[in-house]
């Protein structure tokens, strides 16, 4: 029999009360990160490094970036908080986020790396008029990072608010600042070291939490399983329900997660900063390997903290259970891994985590911020506006001009949704993703007969669609407006939306055949599959 659970201190958590390790941590972070964004500045010069780092990224830091950019504050505080508050069903949010890599290295990885230059849109618009879809794709690309980055911003918020004790809304300005830093001064190469130094701390810190519990139930994950179930009968925290109203909920929200990552514009970026395809679906697997074992390890966090933050008294009596205790701090959730450390270790290793929390925070939103930037510059003003006649300068300025005006959006959006537990709110922006950009994208490759106005209806049909469901949903319709009733009845659209997309894309593309489109596809072939004239 493994040894029973240890019950968890009745600690008094220094969140909120700024402590010299948590200070020293944060720092440290900022001052690194601030050091490589110098050293980055220095060798940015032309577009094709501020947007891609001079595609001189190797595989195996491509892999690193890759992880680094997708464990978000959705996937070590969202998750964790989840799992915690909900059980089982949390833990869909790990499977199916890491379901969609072997997907995205098999169909898009290749392809992806050999027809385009800057922007998803490259592939999408190569055989098509460039015009109508460009601006449809920066329409789509656009309404995914600012859905991806609320939840960024409301992380990032929620976590320096608690740790200083200042305002949400003076942490978020903060966040915002610091991330204009890393984008506007060293662009792609200073996000990409960023993201490298990240993922290495997020995975050495999240290993030692999760050794710190196992430890407390003889590194046995049934009595892990079995104190919390025992802690919370009513939830049910083993079974599935808590989460999705129904199976269709449940399957929208699986397709939703695994697809969106086809289309999320700030990892399709990083295809561009590797040498050639081969690098590319080498730097996925290396992805893949560091970001499942990130999701096995991650819900042991969050079921941990369900059951090691639950207090007793001097007798052994409980006095309040661990999901109490979390929400008494943030009610989405997202605190139960930073709490879980003080328990675990004491206010040092809290400093440390929620340093690499912020420091993952601020690696992502950057990357998105890059993303958001380039689809209005490259894919509009650049492509649209100026015809593809503009020089580095004005390129990089616009970039630049634009990131501007997406970190500004993203702080005020922050504001707007505090309170959203963060895995949930980046689900919306996965269904939007793989509902404005996925299939698109994925006919654009393989269809012969898409044309220009099916890629164009594909993408504004996903795109607004899912948003508008989003938009009439419990999520936003009662949370946010405060109506009684949500006019849409699922929380997650994709099962709808994306379907939606592809019919509108099908359809449309056989009502208005473009023979010309249909000619190039031969040539666009030998460019995809053996990187014939690939930049």
């Amino acid at each position: 029999m493994p040894p029973a659970p240890a019950a968890a201190p009745a600690f008094e958590s220094s969140l909120g009360h700024p402590t010299f390790a948590s200070i020293g941590f944060f720092f440290l972070i900022i001052l690194v990160t601030l050091v490589i964004t110098w050293w980055a500045a220095r060798k940015t010069r032309t577009s094709s490094e501020y947007y891609a780092a001079g595609r001189s990224v190797s595989a195996l830091q491509n892999g690193f970036a890759l992880a680094g950019d997708y464990m978000s504050a959705a996937s070590f505080l969202g998750i964790s908080g989840m799992v915690a508050l909900k059980g089982y069903d949390g833990m869909i949010y790990a499977t199916g986020w890491l379901m969609g890599w072997p997907a995205l290295m098999f169909l898009v990885a290749e392809p992806l790396r050999n027809l385009g230059k800057f922007t998803f849109a490259d592939v999408v618009a190569y055989r098509l008029r460039q015009g109508p879809v460009r601006i449809a794709a920066a329409v789509g690309g656009i309404l995914t990072t600012i859905f991806y980055t609320i939840a960024q911003m409301v992380g990032s918020g929620s976590l320096i608010a608690l740790m200083f004790g200042m305002p949400f809304v003076l942490a978020e300005v903060l966040v915002g600042a610091v991330m204009l830093l890393y984008v506007l001064f060293g662009g792609m190469l200073a996000t990409t070291w960023v993201q490298i130094i990240k993922a290495v701390l997020l995975l050495c810190g999240v290993t030692v939490l999760t050794g710190l519990v196992m430890s407390k139930f003889g590194f046995s994950l049934p009595a892990l399983y079995r104190a919390a179930n025992d802690l919370y009968p009513a939830k049910h925290l083993l079974v599935p329900g808590e989460l999705t109203a129904s199976p269709l909920d449940a399957i929208s929200l699986g397709l939703a997660l695994m697809f969106g990552l086809l289309g999320l514009p700030h990892i399709l970026m990083r295809f561009y900063t590797v040498p050639d395809a081969k690098a590319a679906r080498v730097s996925v697997l290396y992805a893949t390997g560091l970001i499942g074992y990130f999701y096995v390890i991650i819900p042991i966090v969050g079921f941990g903290a369900a059951v090691l933050l639950s207090l007793k008294d001097g007798t052994g009596a409980m006095t309040t259970l661990g999901d109490k205790v979390i929400t008494a701090f943030d009610r989405g959730g997202n605190m139960a891994a930073p709490l879980l450390a003080e328990a675990m270790w004491g206010s040092a290793f809290l400093g440390f985590i929620a340093a690499v929390a912020f420091a993952t925070i601020l690696a992502v939103v950057a990357g998105l911020t890059l993303a958001g930037a380039s689809a209005y510059s490259h894919d509009i003003y650049v492509s649209v506006i100026k015809k593809g006649r503009a020089t580095e300068e004005e390129q990089v300025k616009a970039a630049k001009i634009a990131t501007v005006i997406f970190g500004v959006v993203a702080v005020a959006l922050g504001i707007a949704f505090q309170g959203q537990n963060v895995a949930f709110m980046v689900g919306l922006a996965f269904a939007i993703a793989a509902s404005a950009n996925f299939p698109a994208l994925l006919m654009a490759i393989v269809w012969k007969r898409f044309t220009t106005w099916g890629a164009v209806w594909s993408i504004l049909v996903g795109g607004l669609s899912s948003v508008s469901m989003i938009v009439l949903s419990k999520t936003v319709w009662v949370d946010l407006f405060h109506f009684e009733q949500a006019i849409f009845p699922m929380k997650n659209p994709a099962i709808f939306s994306m379907t939606a997309a592809f019919a509108a894309g099908i359809v449309v593309s056989l009502l208005t055949p473009e023979p010309e489109a249909q000619k190039k596809f031969e040539s666009e072939k030998l460019r995809t599959y053996l990187g014939v004239g690939a930049e």
